[in-house]
């Protein structure tokens, strides 16, 4: 099975950040997030859209394997909200967008492992099936 490549981008704008392109709709954001008031180059607040504890934990311990990171949580403003916030401060000499680009990439990586390793496991085991 192919496997395709997800190009992680960060555009950093006035507020609005982008962060991680379609592989087939490059101008549809996968993940779309807002740098929070009050952020500078090693400390940040984000809050992304329409997202919950499912990306909030998986990429705050993908961003804490970062030697280079001081500190990330995440927490849901409300549960009736569909937003998630993340704080990310970092030691000097790399910066937050850094830290946030590689957890991104990281954590697409491991997917792409945990896919792999499942499909192989399955059609291993159809195969099997179809041998008795």
């Amino acid at each position: 099975m192919e496997q395709t490549q997800q190009q992680t981008s960060i555009e950093t704008g006035p507020q609005r950040i982008r962060v991680v392109s379609h592989p087939i709709f490059p101008d549809d954001p996968i993940v779309n997030t807002t740098k929070l008031p009050g952020a500078n180059e090693t400390a940040a607040s984000f809050q992304f859209d329409q997202e919950d504890h499912t990306l909030g934990n998986a990429l705050r311990f993908m961003i804490m394997k970062n030697p280079e990171v001081e500190l990330c949580g995440y927490s849901i403003p409300h549960p009736s909200e569909a937003k998630m916030n993340l704080r990310i401060q970092t030691y000097e000499g790399t910066t937050v967008y850094d830290a946030l680009e590689k957890g991104l990439d990281d954590l697409m990586d491991l997917c792409d492992v945990v896919t792999a390793t499942f499909t192989d496991t399955r059609d291993d085991f159809a195969a099997s099936m179809g041998a008795q």
